[in-house]
């Protein structure tokens, strides 16, 4: 048996491949793990006084993550093409329920922001189901936007400004932010020109400002980021008790469970402010641990990015990676009071199941373009492999036709021998090519 005809499976780059496949599926396990348990002890509290059973908010997540893993799976089993091919029909539908929200009787308003829809008993979220789906859309747009024509372009500019806006008229201008910043980052890895790139980031800077001077909470919010102790008891008491929490656990932490700020001191401690809760019961040492583990994973993606095959695959990577590792340390910077208090929940920890299902198919994404990239190095070596044979078999059959190699040709003192010279030289170079092929 010739061993050439395993060599895609011994190849370095192709079990490179598989391998960053693998680590990053077994790190995105871990992530969900983890942030299942931070979930119970943050949660169990609240939930056995007011629902009289302390894993009530961990049966639901179960429940989301169950189904986000099915998404997860899909995803990474299908190629990645069929799934640009419906993301902006998906994108479509998600931006008519975002603006469903908007109009009274049907949008739910949980603590001033209406950003659910109940269908079924079932409450869903469309500017968290829509940011896998807008990476995709993105990075189809983005990675040809040379080859589209200005109507094409100003259409899907239109689509983007569209979503941005219905997010924040919700209102809830921090995942505007952060949508907005994905695209533009997007945008600026594709390679448009640097005039358009300001233009935008000069619009989407107005419109921010505008958003913040139009609503007084949200006015009052970054004036107690700049001051949080002006006003401890009014304005600034989420973060004021986020910061006694973080501060409470020292360097090592309260130990699992012991956390004295989630017994009804600190707010929402489950969804905006878990990682508070966390860096009480974990400490210091926890808390760099979990942010080593956030700059491992945006390590791998990257790098699974710059090794794609396809700008639409490297794109997607980025995007993904974005609204994964960004938003943590966005949640991070809230609680640590770096910066202003949003509702941004933690992907994988906060409670949320929209934000569960849809973190589980960004980080399907991000394992698909590693698989593919994993694929195209089988697909590559094996057609080098072919071209080779082929380029062989010419070479023969040319060098029988015109006898141009001097001891290749036929003498008579060749006839007496066994095998000639010509013959042997041939059927050496068929069997390599069969071999090859």
């Amino acid at each position: 048996m010739d061993l050439h005809r395993f060599i895609p499976f011994f190849d370095p780059s192709v079990k490179e491949w598989a391998l960053e496949a693998r680590i990053l599926r077994w790190l995105t396990f871990m992530w969900l793990g983890l942030g299942l348990i931070v979930l119970y002890s943050a949660s169990y509290p609240i939930a056995d006084a007011d629902f009289g059973d302390g894993l009530y908010y961990v049966k639901r997540q179960l429940i989301w993550v169950v189904i986000g893993l099915v998404g997860f799976s899909l995803i990474v089993h299908s190629p990645l093409r069929y799934v640009q091919g419906i993301a902006h029909w998906c994108l479509f539908s998600l931006m008519g329920l975002l603006f469903l929200t908007l109009l009274p009787g049907l949008g739910t308003t949980i603590n001033g922001a209406t950003r659910w829809l109940v269908i079924g008993g079932v409450p869903i979220q469309p500017s968290e189901l829509l940011k896998p789906f807008l990476v995709l859309q993105g990075a189809r747009i983005f990675s040809q936007w040379g080859r589209l024509s200005w109507q094409t372009r100003l259409l899907w500019l239109g689509v983007f400004a569209l979503v941005l806006m219905g997010i924040l008229l919700q209102p809830n201008l921090s995942t505007t932010a952060l949508c907005g910043i994905t695209l533009w980052l997007l945008a600026l890895a594709a390679g448009l020109p640097y005039l358009q790139l300001g233009m935008a980031a000069l619009a989407g800077g107005c419109l921010g400002v505008l958003s913040i001077a139009t609503r007084e909470y949200q006015r009052r919010r970054v004036l107690s980021f700049l001051d949080p102790w002006a006003d401890p008891r009014g304005d600034s008491y989420q973060l004021v008790q986020s910061l006694l929490a973080i501060g409470s656990g020292g360097p090592w932490g309260s130990g699992f469970g012991l956390s004295q700020q989630k017994l009804f001191y600190l707010p929402i401690q489950y969804t905006d402010f878990i990682f508070a809760v966390f860096a009480e019961e974990f400490g210091l040492i926890g808390g760099i641990l979990l942010i080593l583990f956030l700059a491992a994973y945006a390590t791998l993606a990257l790098r699974i990015a710059m090794k794609a095959q396809r700008p639409v695959h490297q794109l997607v990577a980025m995007g993904a990676m974005i609204f994964l590792i960004g938003q943590s340390l966005l949640n991070i910077g809230v609680a640590t009071g770096a910066l202003p208090t949003t509702g941004l929940p933690f992907p994988m920890f906060s409670y949320g199941g929209n934000s569960m299902i849809a973190s589980l198919l960004l980080a399907g994404l991000l394992i698909r373009v590693a698989r593919e990239g994993s694929e195209a190095e089988v697909v590559s070596l094996g057609e080098h492999r072919r071209k080779v044979a082929e380029r062989l078999l010419a070479a023969s059959d040319s060098r029988n036709l015109t006898g141009s190699n001097r001891r290749d040709r036929w003498t008579p003192e060749s006839a007496f021998s066994p095998s000639p010279p010509r013959e042997r030289g041939t059927a050496r170079r068929r069997r390599r090519a069969r071999s090859l092929t």
